[in-house]
């Protein structure tokens, strides 16, 4: 699947976010290695702690389906409303988020964000968390 069409399905689960608070709207779309997608949005709570993201929602579910497999992630996010072309930068993951990646995927994972004026940013996941704590530091 290309970033093109993995970013246009992160924008289709941006549609479904609640975020009544923040009013920031955020899509992901994950892809497994054998081509499955997994969407999820963010969805907030009064308590703000209970909030969850869009991309842990996303992996939330296809662990829930027995998935532990990934290839790649696209992340939309901004301004409820607005499209995400308007933004300047890139929506990336959170650091929670980075963290619960590092959990399930390798140094080839790649994340895939919208750039300004519809273009695509993407890097690998040791870019976005460098020395991410893993299961093999829990051994050492």
């Amino acid at each position: 699947m290309t970033p093109e069409k993995l970013l246009e399905l992160a924008h289709e689960a941006r549609e479904r976010a609640y975020a009544p608070y923040s009013h920031y709207a955020v899509g992901a779309a994950l892809l497994t290695k054998d081509g499955r997608v997994y969407q999820g949005c963010n969805i907030e709570n009064a308590s703000f702690s209970a909030t969850n993201c869009a991309e842990r929602t996303a992996f939330f579910k296809a662990v829930y389906d027995g998935c532990y497999d990934f290839a790649a992630i696209a992340v939309v996010g901004g301004p409820a409303g607005k499209p995400v072309q308007a933004q300047d930068e890139p929506s990336g993951p959170c650091g929670v988020c980075r963290q619960v990646m590092q959990e399930f995927c390798g140094p080839d994972f790649e994340i895939h964000m919208q750039k300004a004026g519809g273009g695509v940013f993407t890097v690998k996941l040791p870019e976005l968390l460098p020395f991410g704590f893993t299961k093999d530091s829990m051994e050492a």
